[in-house]
């Protein structure tokens, strides 16, 4: 199996480090190699002493990009989760990895506040915290991803079957046990994004 890049962007709390945990273990029960780069956890190590000006933001999600790149030509799929605000940018990781597949978590901001354990949107919305990603600092929604999972509206497993299922169509992962739960109307919405994306 080909190596490939899943990207996940989305605000703080818009549920993009629970979905690629769950797809990890999806992947990993189909005896896939894969390999998770969390934002967070790429910041305390491969991106230590950066801070969160834009320069600095982009040249995290450029190492990101260039991990999952490396990943992704041997054939292991590499699973990104990182807030990534810039379209440039991730359109930049897309053209160097080219087998890659953005998943846009999208949700509103009154339900990210009440994910929101440290108050975080709260303080930022006050003015008391800046360079806060989608308050007061730019996020720029991707235009044409290939997979958006509304995690305000959607389930957790809904959310996850669409991204495995979009997988499973697009040829990049074996068909498994989930694609049996997906009902006619789902898979229909799933080919209609692939086809005017020019996948199938």
């Amino acid at each position: 199996m080909k190596g490939f890049t899943l990207w996940f962007t989305g605000l703080s709390g818009s549920g993009k480090s629970t979905l690629a945990h769950k797809i990890e273990e999806i992947l990993l029960e189909r005896g896939v190699k894969v390999e998770v780069l969390d934002g967070d956890v790429v910041r305390q190590n491969l991106s230590k002493g950066l801070g969160y000006s834009k320069e600095d933001r982009d040249t995290n999600i450029r190492r990101i990009g260039w991990v999952c790149h490396l990943l992704s030509r041997n054939d292991v799929v590499a699973i990104a989760s990182a807030i990534s605000p810039y379209k440039e940018i991730r359109e930049e990781n897309r053209r160097l990895i080219g087998r890659f597949v953005e998943v846009y978590c999208k949700a509103g901001i009154e339900a990210l506040k009440q994910r929101d354990p440290k108050g975080l949107y709260e303080k930022a919305l006050k003015g008391e915290i800046q360079n806060f990603t989608g308050v007061n600092d730019p996020y720029e929604p991707p235009d044409n991803p290939e997979i958006i999972c509304e995690t305000d509206k959607e389930s957790i497993e809904e959310s996850v079957e669409k991204i495995i299922r979009t997988l499973e169509l697009m040829g990049y992962i074996p068909a498994g046990d989930l694609s049996e739960d997906y009902s006619p109307e789902e898979e229909q919405k799933i080919k209609k994004r692939l086809k005017d994306l020019g996948y199938i």
